[in-house]
C-alpha cells in the first residue's frame, strides 16, 4: 500500500524548511526511525527520522527545494514490511475489522501537540472488556512537555489494549481497539483483514513477552539489539517492569551492564529492597519526557544566552500585613491570596516603564520584539518535572484574578495536566524558590526570553528604622538573572527599584493601577 510521509512540525512557528540532503533514494527500504533527510530551518539543522517501515518509491523535493510542514515530503510503499510496521502505517479507516457480526475499529492516537511523535503510556484508565462512553478518559500520557489525558472517541466495549503501562505509544498508530456500541456490521475489506491480523498478532506477541521471561521492549529497541547482536534476555532493563530500552541496549553492547543470569526480570521493588545488601553498583535511567525537554532548554538557554545575574533586599512587611486583612476575606469566597499575586501585578506594572524586560531577541540579535502582553510564568515543581505555566495578560488583570488563574494553573502543573497553550507564549519568569528553601540562585533564562527572578525565602531579620532603633522586619532576598546582550545592570536596577516600591509600599502600587 503506498501513501504520503507528512513533514511532522518541526518547531513552533516553522512553516517550512530546505532540504540540505537525503539520506535516501527511491527504491531504498527503510525502517522505523530510520534518518532519511536533514532539513534546515530559520533556526537549526533537523533530520526526519521515518514512521514506518517500507520502501521508499518517490521524492517529492529535490535538494535544495523548500518543503511545506504538513506536505507530503515522501512516498512510500508499505507493503510486505514487517508485522511490526503493520500497527503505525495503517490509517484509521483500515483499522476496522468485522468479528462475529460486531465492528471492531482501533483508536488512532490523535495529535497531542506540535512536533510530539510519541508518547509515553503513564497509566490506562480503562481494561479490556469495559464499557466505554463517548469522551471518557481513556489514558494518561506523558510526553516531553505535559501530562495529557486522551478521551474515547466513541461509545463501546475495549476489545485489546495495544500497550502496556510504561510503553511508547506512536503519535497516528492505533491505541487500543473496540467494538463501536450498536454497531452492525458487513463483511471486510481485504485491507482491513489484512491490517488488523498482524496487529492482533504482534501485539500478542508482545504481550506474552512480558510474561513468559522474555524481555519486555518495543519493536525499535528489538531492532536495535539485532543490529548490535544482543540477547536481549540478558540486558538488565531499567524501565518499569524491567522494560528494555535502546540506552540499556547500547549499555550492555559496550559492556556497561550487568548480564541476567535468571531468565525472568526481577521485580522492581526487588532493586529497591534487595534481600542481600550491596555496594558499589550502579544502575542507569533515561531522561524522558519533560526533565529530557527541561536539559534541552536549559543547555540552550546557558550555551547562546549571556547571563549575568543581580541580587537585592525587598522588605515585604506591611505587604505581608495587608495581605494578612485581606486572606480570611477572600478566602470565603474559595479565592486562595498568596504573596506572588502581588508580585505578579507589580511587576506588570514596572513592565510598563521598562517594556524592555518583556521583550524577546532573535536568534541573531538583530532584532527586539516588544510585547503589548504580560504574559507572567512561573516556574512549578510538579510530579512530572519543572513546569513553567504562565499568567497571559497580567496588565489587564486585578490582583484578584492573578490570584484566581494562578491557583488553577499551579494545582494543574503540579498534577502535570496544564494544557500545551498555557505552557507558551510567556515573556518573564518568576522562580519561587523559596517555598521550598534558599536565598538567593542564579536562575536561568527561559529561552527566549530575556529575564527571569528567583524569589527567596522571606527571613524575620533585624534592621535599623528611620530612627535608627533596631527593629524585626520581613526580608526577601530576589536574584534576577539578564540577558546582557539587550539588558544592562542599570536597566535592571532601576526596573527592580520600581518594582521594590510597589512590593515595599502597597499603597502605591494599588493607587497605580488605573
Amino acid at each position: 500500500m503506498k501513501k504520503d510521509f507528512i513533514l511532522p512540525d518541526i518547531g513552533e512557528g516553522i512553516v517550512e524548511c530546505e532540504i540540505v540532503e537525503w539520506l535516501v533514494k527511491e527504491g531504498d527500504r527503510i525502517t522505523e526511525d530510520q534518518p532519511v533527510c536533514d532539513v534546515m530551518t530559520d533556526k537549526a539543522l533537523v533530520q526526519i527520522p521515518a514512521v514506518y517501515d517500507g520502501v521508499v518509491t518517490k521524492l517529492y523535493y529535490a535538494k535544495g527545494d523548500i518543503a511545506k510542514v504538513h506536505a507530503p515530503l515522501f512516498e512510500m510503499d508499505t507493503e510486505g514490511a514487517a508485522p511490526v510496521v503493520a500497527t503505525p502505517s495503517a490509517p484509521a479507516q483500515t483499522q476496522a475489522a468485522v468479528t462475529s457480526g460486531k465492528q471492531l475499529e482501533d483508536f488512532i492516537l490523535p495529535d497531542i501537540g506540535e512536533g510530539i511523535v510519541e508518547c509515553e503510556i503513564v497509566e490506562w484508565l480503562i481494561k479490556e472488556g469495559d464499557v466505554l462512553a463517548e469522551d471518557q478518559p481513556v489514558c494518561d500520557v506523558m510526553t516531553d512537555k505535559a501530562l495529557v489525558q486522551i478521551p474515547a472517541k466513541y461509545a463501546g466495549k475495549v476489545v485489546k489494549l495495544h500497550y502496556a503501562k510504561g510503553e511508547i505509544a506512536k503519535v497516528h498508530s492505533p491505541l487500543f481497539q473496540q467494538e463501536i456500541a450498536g454497531s452492525t456490521a458487513t463483511a471486510p475489506t481485504a485491507v482491513a483483514t489484512q491490517v488488523a491480523a498482524p496487529v492482533c498478532a504482534q501485539r500478542a506477541a508482545t504481550s506474552a513477552s512480558a510474561g513468559n521471561g522474555k524481555a519486555l521492549a518495543s519493536p525499535a529497541v528489538r531492532r536495535l539489539a539485532r543490529e548490535l547482536n544482543v540477547d536481549l534476555s540478558l540486558v538488565p532493563g531499567s524501565g518499569d517492569k524491567g522494560r528494555v530500552y535502546k540506552e540499556d541496549v547500547k549499555a550492555y553492547a559496550h559492556g556497561d551492564a550487568k548480564a541476567v543470569t535468571a531468565p525472568a526480570k526481577a521485580p522492581v521493588n526487588a532493586v529497591v529492597a534487595p534481600v542481600v545488601s550491596s555496594s558499589g553498583g550502579s544502575r542507569v535511567e533515561p531522561i524522558k519526557g519533560i526533565k529530557a525537554a527541561m536539559a534541552r532548554q536549559m543547555q540552550d538557554s546557558v550555551s547562546t544566552i549571556p547571563h549575568f545575574t543581580y541580587c537585592e533586599e525587598i522588605d515585604l512587611t506591611e505587604l505581608i500585613a495587608l495581605r494578612g486583612q485581606l486572606k480570611d476575606q477572600y478566602a470565603k469566597q474559595g479565592i486562595k491570596l498568596t504573596l506572588m499575586p502581588f508580585f505578579m501585578k507589580a511587576m506588570s506594572l514596572a513592565i510598563k516603564q521598562f517594556p524592555i524586560m518583556n521583550s524577546q531577541v532573535n536568534s541573531d540579535c538583530t532584532e527586539l520584539t516588544y510585547f503589548d502582553d504580560h504574559n507572567i510564568g512561573i516556574a512549578v515543581d510538579s510530579k512530572v518535572g519543572l513546569l513553567v505555566p504562565n499568567i497571559k495578560g497580567c496588565q489587564n488583570k486585578s490582583i484578584v484574578q492573578i490570584a484566581q488563574e494562578l491557583t488553577r494553573l499551579t494545582d494543574a502543573a503540579r498534577e502535570g495536566r496544564v494544557s500545551p497553550a498555557e505552557l507558551k507564549g510567556g515573556t518573564i519568569t518568576i522562580s519561587n524558590i523559596g517555598a521550598i528553601g534558599g536565598t538567593v540562585a542564579t536562575p536561568i533564562i527561559n529561552k527566549p526570553e530575556v529575564a527571569i527572578v528567583a524569589l527567596g525565602k522571606t527571613q524575620l531579620l533585624p534592621r535599623f528604622n528611620a530612627k535608627g532603633e533596631v527593629e524585626a522586619r520581613s526580608l526577601m532576598q530576589i536574584s534576577w538573572s539578564g540577558d546582557h546582550r539587550v539588558i544592562d545592570g542599570g536597566t535592571i536596577a532601576r526596573f527592580t527599584n520600581l518594582w521594590k516600591s510597589y512590593l515595599e509600599q502597597p499603597s502605591s502600587m494599588l493607587l497605580s493601577m488605573v
